[in-house]
C-alpha cells in the first residue's frame, strides 16, 4: 500500500509542478508537460514489478502509436479557443477527437499488423 501512495504522491507531485511552471513561463511549462515523465514513470514502475522484457516492449511500443492520436488534440484545443470557443467546451472537443482517433488506432492499427 506505501508503494501505491508513493507512486499516487510522485505523479501528483509532476501535475502540480508542470501547472506552477506553466503560470509563470506558458513555453517552458509546455515544454516540460511534453516531456514523456508519466510514460517514463510508467515504465519505471512496470519494470520494478515484473521485469518481464516482452511487456516493456509492448508497453512502449504501444506508448508510441497512443501518443499520435492524441497530437491533434493539441492542435484543436489552441484553435477553438483563438475562435472565442469557451475553455470547457475546447477542452471536451478536444477530449473527444481523442477519444475517437483512440477508438479509430484500436479499430485499424491491428489490420496494419499493430498490437496493441
Amino acid at each position: 500500500m506505501l508503494y501505491l501512495a508513493i507512486k499516487a504522491v510522485l505523479s501528483g507531485i509532476i501535475i502540480a509542478a508542470v501547472s506552477e511552471i506553466a503560470k509563470r513561463w506558458p513555453g517552458f511549462g509546455a515544454l516540460v508537460a511534453s516531456l514523456p515523465l508519466v510514460s517514463i514513470l510508467g515504465m519505471l514502475w512496470l519494470w520494478r514489478d515484473t521485469k518481464d522484457i516482452e511487456r516493456m516492449a509492448a508497453h512502449a511500443e504501444g506508448t508510441f502509436w497512443f501518443v499520435l492520436p492524441s497530437l491533434p488534440m493539441f492542435l484543436l484545443i489552441p484553435f477553438l479557443l483563438r475562435r472565442g470557443v469557451g475553455f470547457y467546451p475546447a477542452l471536451v472537443s478536444g477530449c473527444a477527437l481523442t477519444i475517437g482517433l483512440y477508438m479509430g488506432m484500436v479499430f485499424i492499427g491491428p489490420r496494419f499488423g499493430l498490437k496493441l
